[in-house]
């Protein structure tokens, strides 16, 4: 009897160390030695995107006493739910949750926490990611333009491609832990066009016709710029869907948890967040009012040699945020292949696997020249809940505070102001294509 028992206790033993084999080689668990500042240049590359330079133009349609609440309480609120995901990593002793569906997955069982979180964290990366792709590009082609306005101008589309050509190399970096020195540079790229931004404006002083009323003629158009730019305002936050993928690289132990180090990290990219975004936001606004563009770097427009610097600035940070969004996608598409369709693990599949993503991403980009609207419309129904109002749902799941204590009114705040964003926040998003609609171009 010794003999089949033995058999079947070497088949497990093997099967498990097949399965250690494969997250050993998977980008989000193959690397846990990284530290607490590492946590720092990820979530602020990830945190402070382009979209920092359009926070002027959402204060201009939002005016100044709701502009300054949103900000205000986009920061707060963000900050309190992201502390909850680092508190959630660990929640089950001796178990990490690596990603954040298997932290849905602990809160509403294996399938409906798949289907919860995957699709809508899906929607927030691939469509950062397609974003990213098509600022990265504009910003390469203003670069050129700006440094060299007499050239013959490229097309958009060929400045998109050159900045994928750079994405198939940076897409074979195995790990978070890998691209930590591109992650930094982003970060500090991400600081200095922020700077750059309010700095110019400041610099150039308060405009002698600038109006502060609010640019559509009409109460509906109003209405709608509104919600657009409290969508705006929004997605400037998303940091949250990559939250416990680079928590997980951190090293830990029941004497020294993941979660301090972790937060060391969000602290100190909070505090980046603050100094990028709150000065950039108010000031652009004091200076140009309702005149401010949607970048406020082509509102500046001189000094060139500032703004051309500013735009390499932007497409180096940008570098930096797509490989961020596209490593838990490369993670899920990696376990896809190798777990379910039993794909060898290897260079082979990571070359091919993510070079047809990064490819994909660049065709969306160069296809779709709307897909800013589009994000604005999906993005709703994802930027917010993952950022706003989900962690704060697995919370209440999860930990079970006591009723109308300090964190079930918290988190339930958190919850009613997340819904209203993501119902209200698109309506923006959907105006806009529709109103657009007849002047787009495909393959522009």
């Amino acid at each position: 009897m010794a003999a089949p028992s033995a058999m079947s206790s070497t088949a497990a033993g093997s099967k498990e160390q097949q399965k250690q084999d494969i997250d050993d080689w998977l980008p989000i668990t193959s690397s846990r030695n990284a530290k607490w500042w590492y946590s720092a240049f990820h979530n602020v590359t990830a945190m402070v995107g382009a979209g920092v330079l359009s926070l002027p133009y959402a204060m201009s349609e939002l005016g100044w006493g709701p502009g300054v609440v949103a900000m205000l309480l986009s920061w707060v609120i963000t900050l309190y739910t992201l502390w909850q995901m680092v508190e959630m990593h660990e929640c089950v002793p001796g178990k990490r949750f690596d990603r954040y569906h298997e932290l849905g997955q602990h809160a509403f069982g294996d399938k409906l926490g798949l289907w919860i979180v995957v699709p809508q964290q899906l929607i927030v990366e691939v469509g950062v990611c397609i974003v990213y792709m098509v600022t990265g590009g504009k910003s390469l082609e203003k670069c050129y333009t700006v440094a060299c306005p007499d050239c013959d101008p490229l097309r958009t589309s060929s400045w998109i491609m050159i900045f994928a050509a750079v994405h198939l190399l940076l897409s074979q970096l195995p790990n978070f832990n890998s691209i930590t020195l591109v992650s930094l540079a982003a970060a500090v790229m991400s600081l200095s066009y922020s700077t750059i931004a309010w700095a110019a404006s400041a610099h150039k002083g308060r405009q002698p016709d600038v109006d502060y009323s609010k640019t559509a003629s009409t109460a509906t158009g109003q209405t709608f710029n509104f919600l657009s730019a409290l969508g705006d305002v929004a997605f400037a936050y998303a940091g949250h869907n990559v939250v416990l993928e680079i928590q997980a690289t951190i090293p830990s132990t029941p004497e020294k948890p993941s979660k301090k180090p972790m937060w060391q990290g969000v602290v100190l990219a909070y505090i980046v967040v603050a100094i990028c975004y709150l000065p950039v936001a108010f000031v652009g606004y004091y200076v140009f009012g309702n005149a401010v563009d949607d970048n406020i770097l082509i509102t500046l427009e001189k000094p060139r040699w500032l703004i051309a610097m500013a735009n390499i600035f932007v497409v180096v940070h940008v570098i930096g945020s797509y490989q961020i969004y596209a490593m838990p996608v490369f993670d899920m598409l990696e376990t896809f292949l190798v777990k379910k369709l039993r794909f060898r693990p290897g260079l082979p599949l990571r070359l091919i696997a993510r070079s047809l993503y990064v490819v994909f991403t660049a065709l969306v980009g160069i296809a779709v020249p709307f897909f800013g609207g589009l994000l604005g419309f999906f993005g709703g129904f994802a930027f917010a809940p993952t950022t706003y109002y989900l962690p704060c749902i697995l919370w209440l799941k999860i930990k079970k505070p006591k009723t109308f204590s300090f964190s079930w009114f918290a988190n339930w705040f958190c919850i009613i102001i997340g819904v209203l964003l993501t119902v209200f926040a698109p309506i923006g998003g959907l105006r806009s294509i529709i109103v657009n609609a007849s002047t787009y171009k495909f393959f522009s």
